[in-house]
């Protein structure tokens, strides 16, 4: 007969095991760990979420992502990935309703879908309906983001091994198993305790980068206008970068736009092309939009004010400077 400690032992590993009776509490949890879900993020694998916004979410500079329609629906079809990946493998599966903290990465949190009963392993299941995701599955490959989640899992836990079960479209199902790597865990880890440390303990503003959750998390930090002028003195050589920049990419444009013109005057009235690996379309299209101008013109006794949104739009332009 197997001992309690063989058919669970990712629960009997001495982790403090932190219990939660809803959403709320989790999400309270959460915010004072680094979770999976960050783990990509903070090394630059998560095309969603960077660094800077894991880091504006865990200081309390913005509101902790509280999921939209993917992530519930993925939520609602855990069961059934999971039910799925029991008839694809025949192992058997259960949920540890807990958050994981292991003392050797205090910072570190861990909330695994399932455990696999009777060996040392996690389970985590996915939906997608991405095609990007979906070309990557085909030829064994799976998203970058999930690899530092289930390497993070697998450092909390110290489980041996991690499953991926994927159900792609609701008609593709694929299961991927992941082996523990002490050299990936150990540089995952200590990516994440020098940000932990350096960035989210003393609420110090990480690099900023290009990302557009960065965007999105300083646009969430700096809703208000306030009517105010900043000095922006010592920034000289950032615009003077943003500057060359732009040049660079009008000149950049300009050469595709010349590239594009000739495409089309080869192809005069056709609706395709091909040349090689390369397919072109010219197709008229209907859009579905409104010409607000249109309208102000056919019925100007409307007042469409009450109807206009407010946000902050980001504009820099160049003083003109006269010559003498």
């Amino acid at each position: 007969m197997s001992t309690a400690t063989e058919r669970n032992p990712i629960r009997n590993r001495g982790l403090k095991m932190i219990p939660y009776g809803s959403r709320d509490e989790w999400l309270k949890i959460r915010r004072g760990y680094i979770g999976g879900s960050d783990a990509g993020a903070i090394i630059g694998l998560n095309p969603y979420n960077s660094a800077f916004s894991v880091w504006a979410e865990k200081t309390g500079q913005v509101p902790e992502f509280e999921g939209n329609i993917s992530t519930r629906t993925g939520t609602l079809l855990e069961d059934l990935v999971a039910r799925l990946f029991m008839e694809e493998t025949g192992k058997k599966v259960q949920r540890l309703n807990f958050t994981l903290v292991n003392p050797d990465y205090p910072w570190a949190c861990a909330n695994i879908d399932r455990e696999i009963i009777g060996e040392d392993a996690i389970l985590e299941c996915k939906t997608t309906n991405s095609f990007v995701n979906v070309k990557k599955f085909r030829t064994g490959e799976y998203p970058e983001m999930w690899y530092a989640q289930m390497t993070h899992y697998l450092a909390v836990t110290g489980a041996k091994k991690a499953y991926l079960a994927v159900l792609s479209e609701c008609r593709d199902f694929r299961v991927f198993e992941l082996e523990r790597d002490e050299e990936e865990i150990k540089a995952l880890m200590d990516a994440e305790r020098e940000f932990w440390n350096t960035y989210v303990l003393p609420k110090k503003t990480p690099p900023v980068d290009g990302h557009s959750a960065t965007g999105e998390a300083i646009k969430k930090m700096f809703d208000i206008d306030d009517g105010s002028t900043a000095d922006l003195s010592g920034l000289e050589h950032v615009f003077d970068q943003r500057k060359s920049l732009i040049a660079h990419q009008k000149a950049v444009k300009s050469q595709i736009d010349e590239l594009d013109n000739s495409i089309k005057l080869a192809m005069k009235n056709d609706s395709e092309g091909s040349c090689g690996g390369f397919r072109v379309s010219w197709k008229v299209q209907t859009t579905s939009g409104i010409d607000r101008e249109a309208i102000k013109r056919d019925y100007p006794e409307i007042d469409f004010s009450k109807y206009a949104t407010q946000s902050r739009v980001f504009r820099v332009t160049e003083k003109k400077v006269k010559a003498t």
